[in-house]
């Protein structure tokens, strides 16, 4: 979402960057480059002014000024501004925001709301998931009786991820499904409600009216509004409402992949008062993670998120496993098994790109177009087709071999040969991975011999 901001923020901090003394005039040359990345991002104007101008009386303080190091000096107070103004940060870096929920001996209950068309439906969903990987007990309960299919979408998602739906075929009211739901989970030992609620294509009093009962009936911990970041100011504009009417005590972002300019994110705190949670990243129903104002702050000004990096990789890759790699590594011996293995994995880590933009110094150094996906999905196919033992040792794969090999992977012998010659390559530079991320330049040339043109 950020590219755009993070190139400007980066051409803004020219001014300052490098500097063994700045002047006032650096500063303001710099500020005024930042206020246009903020508008051009389409954020508030009120917080751009906010921004600037707390920006620029903390900046041409003496601390500043005859600071040792001034221009970190000057990043340090924008990253600072960044931070505080897309939310709150607890020590530890854990989210200020987190849910607030109860403990697994009491029902904790989270209301969903927003508009159709939000994403509210599938965003119960991925929070109904990462809450079970938590160690949580959710229960998905469909209020959502106004718009036709929401309530069988609601059940389809639900056996997707294997969390149970509570649903009342022809129901009417919505409070008297929670009710029920309500019974249900304590005889299930469910301890986490989350209620799909009532969506209409724009706020009307009726919406409210019902939003306000449910709220009553079932005292939620979490009110939490979603909202499409591609609708820009418009989302800022929806939060507010809901928050005047019915209370909120956060927001989902969904869409947050998408190309838009971030002003949504950027704005929400400082115009509504309330705190970002969670944004959706993608289709699938693993793709929703909490939101942390500092790793933000640090992609927007190109300095990576290695932590968020560094958890994806985790979730999909065994430690002992990531030892055992980095040992065949130092050692050169690293197998195509283990290349055919390492694609797997990062394939369920998500989009190579947004992998990329988390490593310090890359983001937008690689676009959208730089990533040939047919040649992953080629890789793969090649690898696939080989025996356990030409994957142990390639130097055993011959021509007669490489013509079995390209028919069974649906290509040529010419392309197996070549991922061959780049896999012999790629192994001898596996030493200089630690270097990757203090070298742009080292970093393409690695993501060229992992599938990128």
């Amino acid at each position: 979402m950020f590219e755009k901001l993070t190139r400007k923020f980066s051409d803004a901090l020219r001014f300052i960057s490098g500097k063994a003394s700045i002047t006032e005039k650096n500063i303001d040359d710099a500020v005024e480059a930042i206020k246009m990345a903020l508008l051009e991002a389409d954020v508030n104007l009120r917080v751009v002014r906010r921004f600037v101008n707390s920006t620029i009386e903390e900046a041409k303080g003496e601390k500043v000024l005859r600071s040792v190091d001034p221009g970190q000096q000057f990043v340090k107070i924008v990253y600072d501004k960044l931070v505080s103004f897309l939310g709150d940060v607890e020590s530890g870096g854990r989210p200020a925001q987190a849910l607030r929920l109860k403990g697994p001996d009491t029902i904790s209950t989270v209301l969903m709301l927003g508009l159709q068309g939000s994403g509210k439906t599938t965003s119960s969903a991925k929070l109904a998931l990462r809450l079970k990987k938590e160690g949580r007990k959710p229960l998905l309960v469909a209020c959502d009786l106004i718009r036709p299919a929401a309530v069988e979408q609601l059940s389809v998602l639900g056996a997707q991820i294997d969390v149970p739906v509570y649903r009342e075929e022809g129901a009417k009211d919505p409070v008297k499904v929670f009710r029920g739901a309500q019974n249900w989970a304590r005889k299930n030992l469910a301890d986490t409600m989350i209620i799909d609620t009532t969506g209409r294509l724009q706020i009307d009093q009726p919406m409210m009216e019902e939003l306000g009962r449910l709220k009553d009936a079932a005292r939620p911990d979490e009110l939490l509004l979603v909202a499409d970041s591609m609708t820009g100011q418009s989302a800022v504009d929806i939060a507010k409402t809901f928050d005047e009417k019915i209370g909120l005590t956060g927001v989902v972002l969904t869409k947050f992949d998408s190309d838009t300019r971030g002003g949504a994110a950027l704005s929400l705190k400082t115009i509504t008062g309330t705190s970002l949670k969670f944004v959706g990243t993608g289709e699938k129903p693993e793709d929703f993670e909490p939101f942390y104002p500092d790793r933000i702050a640090g992609r927007i000004l190109g300095m990576g998120d290695v932590v968020s990096l560094v958890e994806k990789a985790q979730e999909v890759i065994d430690q002992k496993e990531a030892a055992e790699l980095q040992k065949k590594m130092e050692k050169e011996s690293f197998t195509l098994d283990d290349w055919l293995n390492q694609i797997r994995s990062v394939k369920k880590m998500g989009s190579l790109k947004k992998m990329l933009d988390m490593i310090p110094g890359m983001a937008g150094q690689v676009s959208e177009e730089d990533i040939d996906r047919e040649d992953l999905k080629s890789q793969e196919a090649i690898l696939s087709s080989m025996t356990r033992k030409e994957r142990a040792n390639h130097l055993i794969i011959g021509p007669s071999r490489r013509s079995r090999i390209a028919r069974g992977s649906g290509t040529s012998s010419g392309e197996v040969a070549r991922l061959i010659k780049k896999f012999e390559k790629m192994r001898g530079m596996m030493k200089k991975m630690a270097k990757m991320g203090k070298n742009p330049a080292m970093a393409r040339q690695m993501a060229q011999m992992g599938g990128f043109r």
